[in-house]
């Protein structure tokens, strides 16, 4: 895809509005420090072509690419103050709220029934996973997909930890998503991850005739300081939950829902003979 038809980011939520004002900036700072674009892109060790896109909105630039330019333009760093904006923009717009509010949660929980969890997912995974949206996403908007979705995985890291909670249903852990060599990968982290002290993972077995999740996935969530939050996903679309007693209902399924999968050492274990089966 050349530069000229690379689609406009949406502008429903003014995302697209903020980034050719901070592309606008930032070919302030470039001419005011005297560079041409391909003299700040060799510099910053990008192509003419990408600070061009970038200057005109069309692309999302990388917090590193921020930085460097804010340093080689002289920017004082104006440019730097607006990262977290910009990263942001990477999100499609019906999930920058829900990034945002799981970016300071001191809890999460997650039921998932299509596919493994974002926080948990390998490159290779989230890649094959991005590929397969439809309609296809072009090439940019993969990568910027993807390294977004890499930075979310800082939670599980966090210092202090979050309390972090999984339950996944068998099918995704059979489904070989980016083929077998990628499924294996993924089955790997989870678990590695699994392994951590502030993670559960939970397994719902095909062979359960009673369960909770028949209306589907959803994750809770607890922010610092803040009471806990539901949020909801399916089809481009997605709802915060913050009504007291709906939260409640939902995390009182969540409940049912762990208390009826296998516990999360049957769960790893579990994981591992499937491992052992690819």
């Amino acid at each position: 895809m050349t530069q000229s038809d690379r689609p406009e980011p949406p502008d429903g939520d003014g995302s697209a509005a903020f980034l050719r004002c901070f592309g606008k900036q930032m070919k302030l700072f470039r001419e005011q420090a005297g560079l041409t674009q391909p003299q700040l892109g060799e510099q910053v060790g990008y192509g003419a072509d990408h600070v061009a896109s970038v200057e005109r909105g069309r692309r999302i630039p990388k917090p590193e690419m921020i930085d460097a330019v804010d340093g080689v333009a002289k920017a004082g760093g104006v440019l730097s103050a607006m990262k977290e904006e910009v990263a942001r923009a990477r999100y499609p717009a019906f999930f920058r709220d829900a990034a945002r509010l799981e970016a300071e949660a001191v809890e999460l929980s997650a039921y998932d029934t299509h596919i493994i969890n974002g926080l948990l997912q390998t490159e290779e995974y989230a890649r094959a996973a991005f590929t397969m949206w439809r309609p296809l996403l072009d090439e940019d908007t993969v990568e910027e997909r993807l390294a977004a979705r890499m930075a979310r995985q800082a939670l599980v890291n966090r210092h202090p930890a979050p309390m972090l909670s999984f339950v996944i249903e068998e099918p995704v852990l059979r489904r070989p998503i980016g083929g077998k060599g990628v499924l294996q990968g993924q089955l790997k982290q989870l678990l590695l991850v699994g392994r951590r002290r502030n993670v559960e993972i939970q397994v719902m077995p095909l062979d359960r005739d009673d369960h909770a999740g028949m209306e589907g996935p959803f994750t809770l969530l607890v922010p610092k300081g803040g009471e806990q939050v539901a949020y909801i996903e399916g089809q481009g679309r997605s709802s915060t939950v913050t009504a007291r007693e709906e939260v409640r209902a939902i995390a009182a399924r969540y409940g049912i829902i762990r208390a009826q999968a296998l516990t999360p050492r049957e769960s790893l274990a579990f994981i591992e003979r499937l491992l052992g089966e690819l």
